[in-house]
């Protein structure tokens, strides 16, 4: 066991003890997760699907079409394989292997290079800090582009969005330019709220877009492909070739099934409360959230103080109060200035203002007095 399996397991477990949690979803046993799926499959347990064709997988992919407003869904085992076949389909379509993508972007950051070493894409970076893409950096870039990368929301932005106006004009730009438009979706679910409109509305403005089926959902694995059905029957050969085709797909579809169910329709009262819970933080000295005013369910917090302390404070609080406050904080920026992302799920909407402002300034507290 690694290091960090071992620093896992234990805030699994510790998570898992808390009679409350104010950040996270409560973790489950890979037993619970089997139970969750028998029950999404009915007492006939149904049948199952042969080589991604039929069965739960047929099921899934219908109803995040229908979601979305799309022609077709394609299920894949990994978001990172869903992006890397949806750029290279449409480098094919476009005849360019440029790709407009934020510095921030997921691909960038999180997937060890493979739009590049994999798929042979070259990614044009827009470097805009924190701020997300707009229009004026379309407009801006001073070479040709076949695709518009775009992350909503922005995760190593703060989980932030742009306006409805600001995201149609971004839209605009790149029809200029002759681009197609990705959405990377992975947390379009919770996005909805912020712009008061239906997914399939927000999907629309798009060609493509890839949604995760655990990020915010709960499950425990498992990502779809939406577009235009020619599109998604191309990246169905390329899913093949790129080894996301096993011989049965339906526990992934039906525990994907099974958190549409259960967790899509709590998103929006995860998203108003986040706002709560931020301004509870915010109240706490030394600590700054960003965005203020929480675009999703999720957003960003900074504490000036080591990572490893507070990770160690995490459990002691943990183990003494049986309250899970949040967890992961690291040091991105400068040693001694730690983040940490906040997820308001279902445990944190028992927690008042009051209950969360005092309970985490006890937790700064103690961080300062042992810094």
């Amino acid at each position: 066991m690694t290091l960090a399996t071992d620093a896992r397991t234990a805030r699994f477990h510790a998570m898992r003890g808390c009679p409350r949690i104010l950040s996270g979803i409560r973790p489950v046993t890979p037993a619970e997760r089997l139970a969750r799926t028998a029950a999404a499959l009915g007492e006939s347990g149904g049948t199952p699907d042969f080589y991604g064709d039929g069965g739960p997988v047929d099921a899934l992919q219908e109803r995040v079409a229908g979601l979305l407003g799309t022609e077709s869904a394609l299920l894949f085992p990994t978001g990172t394989m869903a992006q890397q076949v949806a750029l290279r389909c449409w480098a094919e379509r476009t005849g360019s292997p440029a790709v407009a993508m934020h510095h921030l972007a997921h691909p960038i950051l999180h997937e060890s290079g493979a739009v590049t070493s994999v798929s042979g894409l070259r990614p044009v970076v827009v470097h805009r800090g924190y701020a997300q893409l707009t229009a004026a950096d379309i407009r801006g870039l001073a070479e040709p582009v076949g695709t518009v990368f775009v992350e909503l929301p922005l995760r190593e932005g703060g989980f932030t969005l742009p306006s409805w106006q600001e995201l149609t004009e971004l839209v605009d730009a790149a029809r200029e330019r002759d681009a197609v438009l990705h959405l990377d979706g992975a947390r379009l679910w919770e996005s909805a709220p912020f712009y008061d409109r239906r997914l399939a509305e927000i999907a629309d403005l798009f060609d493509s877009v890839y949604v995760s089926l655990y990020k915010s959902l709960g499950a425990a694995s498992g990502a779809c492909l939406a577009g235009p059905a020619e599109f998604v029957d191309q990246a169905a050969v390329w899913r093949h070739r790129y080894g996301g085709l096993p011989f049965q797909m339906w526990p992934v579809a039906a525990e994907g099934l099974a958190a549409l169910d259960d967790a899509l329709p709590l998103l929006p009262a995860r998203v108003a409360h986040a706002k709560t819970v931020a301004a509870a933080l915010a109240s706490v000295p030394g600590a700054h959230v960003h965005p203020a005013q929480p675009h999703t369910h999720q957003f960003q917090i900074r504490l000036p103080y080591r990572a490893e302390l507070l990770e160690r404070l995490t459990l002691e609080f943990a183990a003494e109060r049986g309250e899970w406050l949040i967890a992961g904080w690291h040091e991105p920026t400068a040693p001694g200035l730690s983040l940490a992302e906040v997820t308001v799920a279902e445990p944190a909407l028992q927690w008042t203002e009051g209950e969360v402002a005092d309970a985490f300034g006890e937790f700064v507290r103690r961080a300062a007095a042992e810094e």
